[in-house]
């Protein structure tokens, strides 16, 4: 799978951009703020259908302008497809796969994956539970659109539910209706919280070896898949557990409270782990989750870095680019010379200036 070519239309602070891109290494360089990463977001856009900083449609679009575009042209089993997305102010985002609309947005899911590396993910580690559970949904809507039904359904349910704990503050008849909110609650909880539970046991048989080998043997990492609620006591938790729901007017137990916990050598690295340690955990688990997404898609993802080259020593930065090699990657960064002293090869490089991309070189 890789990406051959990327273009742009009022998209943030690109007016018009066209680029074709490397199956190998491809650089984004120069100053900040000039809109090296706004291409990265454009690219998980297509493949999620969301910005990966939670922006909303209308603020991506070019200031001044009423609609953007977004055109890419990825290669998978020696197929190209063309993934059109129309971003629009006060409509609907249009998403069109080969010059035909898609239905529901779940259709996207599976033709394009990414990994998106960036430096707030090195502090996924000691931040809360929001970005874990971030992380986990993330990728599996992307491996699964069962998965992505079921969040999707479930998160609609948990709203109908914690909007009815709201008027039954004010009217406690209501209360009798909220059993069918919570059957289809377990309904779709249980899958979700079977899903994340298979996922996280497969990454965490991936990311032990691979934090032996950064850590030269010195620690193991184990992750835990913290259920808010178990499978099998749902039910009768949501039961014995509603009157607390009304007194907080939300729902207190569900997969969307769940969590996930990181122990090197037994010890929980959140809480008394080095922020050396956290890193390196981090690290560990974009790493395994790219070697994860290639055993199940038998194929690999693509994988965008940004920034995150600067934030890393060079025994770390090594590790990230050994088990790259054979991975699409588009980096971003301020200046490529660490790159061509270290010797990795760089395919392509364009420099970013003000919303414009200039092409600089290859083969380097």
């Amino acid at each position: 799978m890789n990406i051959e070519s990327l273009a742009l239309n009022n998209y943030r602070n690109y007016e018009l951009l066209d680029i074709e891109l490397s199956k190998g290494t491809n650089i984004l360089y120069g100053n900040n703020a000039q809109g090296k990463t706004n291409i990265l977001e454009s690219i998980y856009m297509t493949a999620t259908t969301k910005s990966h900083r939670g922006s909303r449609d209308r603020d991506i679009i070019r200031f001044e302008e009423d609609e953007a575009h977004i055109k890419l042209l990825v290669s998978k089993n020696d197929i190209s497809h063309r993934i059109d997305m129309h971003l629009k102010k006060n409509k609907n985002k249009g998403v069109a796969v080969d010059g035909l609309p898609i239905r529901k947005i779940s259709e996207i899911f599976g033709l394009l994956n990414i990994i998106f590396f960036s430096p707030e993910d090195l502090s996924i580690i000691k931040n809360g539970p929001v970005e874990r559970r971030r992380f986990m949904d993330m990728e599996l809507c992307q491996l699964s659109r069962l998965y992505y039904s079921n969040i999707s359904n479930y998160n609609k349910v948990l709203n109908q539910r914690n909007n009815l704990l709201r008027q039954i503050y004010y009217n406690k008849s209501l209360l009798d209706t909220i059993d069918v909110w919570d059957d289809q609650l377990i309904l779709y909880g249980t899958k979700v919280i079977k899903e994340r539970e298979n996922f996280i046991n497969m990454l965490e048989e991936i990311v032990v070896d691979i934090h032996s080998g950064l850590t030269e043997g010195r620690e193991k990492l184990e992750i835990k898949y913290n259920k808010s609620v178990n499978e099998d006591e749902y039910k009768d938790t949501l039961l014995e557990k509603r009157s607390v729901d009304c007194k907080y007017e939300s729902t207190q137990y569900g997969p969307h409270r769940d969590d996930i916990s990181f122990f090197i050598n037994g010890i929980d690295v959140r809480m008394f782990g080095s922020q050396g340690q956290q890193r390196t955990a981090a690290l560990s688990l974009k790493l395994a989750e790219i070697e994860l997404v290639k055993k199940i898609i038998n194929d690999s993802p693509i994988l965008l870095l940004d920034d995150v080259m600067s934030e890393l020593d060079s025994n770390r930065r090594n590790a990230l680019l050994n088990r790259i090699k054979d991975v699409q990657t588009i980096i971003t960064c301020t200046g490529y010379d660490d790159f061509i002293r270290e010797r990795i090869k760089i395919d392509k490089i364009y420099y970013i200036e003000n919303g414009k991309a200039f092409l600089k070189s290859g083969q380097v």
